[in-house]
């Protein structure tokens, strides 16, 4: 089948066309087909590129819920922070400008703080632990604790394992003693930085190469497909696998539209949403190896780090989370259980 997912081209276009139709109509309250389906348009903002496994796994779910739902719903991607940073995607979809976006679980801690726990540091042992936890069923009922916030978590992709990269080897957190390093804009994130010995410095992803390159900041923190593809080994070429995070991020849908959608179509829509938390994980993998020899063809180094001192180090940022609440407890818990 033709693809169904495109990538919006101006942040103009999208406020002037909510809802795109092709002539076709969603089954009406009585089960009875009409002669046109509409096909609805969910718009999705998204802040990484094209070649990142989210999108990849995104635009073939695309494909999944048009034929899943005989054309009456697509979904539309914008890519590249087209429609602004994840904090300003997330603060579109819960007004309903537009349907859905990719955002930093830690965006949506600011809404709810239990969701702090699903962001701790060393909260995942592996890659294969975390699967288990997205795909388990334990976070059904916290991704439905946002509706009267006016939107829904559908899905946690992987987004990789976290690390430093600066313009030096950090393998100890004296390494990082007056170094800024950016973080996401939420609290959990800026005390870990800080619990690790450097200076945390929030601010949107897409400011991340210019200011390092200016001196503002020395380096970041992230994955690294996200590293290799938005070139930051160009301006802090010692990546240091700190491997201090292993944050999801959370597909969000506006509460409104959700709700707006037959029963059947939204238990298709839940499904695929599972089916393509493990698809972005294979995607994921196959991308891993690649992302990593373009960083060192850039001229990346790559150390290992024994991870000891900084587990260590954050622990008080880890029981300041899970003894806000017996919810953060439980959760957390129960994350923990499946590392067994």
């Amino acid at each position: 089948m033709k693809k169904r997912f495109l990538a919006a081209v101006l942040a103009g276009t999208m406020m002037l066309s909510l809802v795109g139709c092709s002539g076709k109509s969603e089954s009406g309250d009585n089960g009875q087909s009409s002669n046109t389906v509409k096909t609805t348009t969910l718009k999705l903002a998204f802040n990484q590129s094209e070649n990142h496994p989210q999108y990849k796994a995104l635009s073939e779910m695309s494909d999944a819920l048009y034929e899943a739902t005989n054309g009456a719903y697509e979904i539309e991607i914008s890519p590249n922070e087209l429609l602004g940073s994840q904090k300003d995607a997330f603060e579109l979809v819960q007004n309903g400008t537009i349907q859905m976006a990719m955002v930093a679980n830690s965006i949506v801690e600011n809404v709810n703080s239990d969701f702090a726990v699903l962001g701790l540091p060393y909260a995942y042992d592996s890659t294969e632990h975390q699967k288990k936890v997205f795909t388990s069923g334990i976070l059904d009922d916290i991704f439905a604790s946002t509706t009267a916030n006016k939107f829904n978590v559908l899905a946690a992709f992987t987004a990789g394992s976290r690390c430093v990269y600066t313009d030096k080897p950090i393998t100890t957190p004296a390494d990082l003693a007056g170094y800024k390093i950016r973080v996401m804009e939420a609290p959990t994130s800026i005390a870990m930085l800080n619990a690790m010995g450097g200076v945390a410095t929030p601010m949107a992803q897409g400011e991340v190469y210019t200011a390092i390159q200016q001196g503002i900041i020395n380096g970041g923190e992230n994955n690294e497909i996200t590293y290799a593809d938005l070139k930051h080994y160009e301006v802090a070429p010692y990546f240091s696998y700190t491997r201090h995070l292993m944050i999801p991020d959370l597909l969000v849908i506006n509460a409104e539209t959700l709700s707006g959608m037959s029963e059947e179509n939204q238990q298709i829509l839940k499904d695929l949403c599972k089916e393509y938390t493990e698809r972005e994980f294979e995607l994921w993998d196959e991308q891993l190896d690649t992302a990593i020899e373009t960083a060192k063809t850039g001229g990346a180094t790559f150390t290992e780090v024994d991870i000891t001192p900084f587990q260590e180090a954050v622990q008080p940022v880890i029981n300041d989370v899970i003894n806000k609440s017996e919810s953060a407890k439980a959760l957390y818990d129960e994350i923990r259980a499946l590392a067994e």
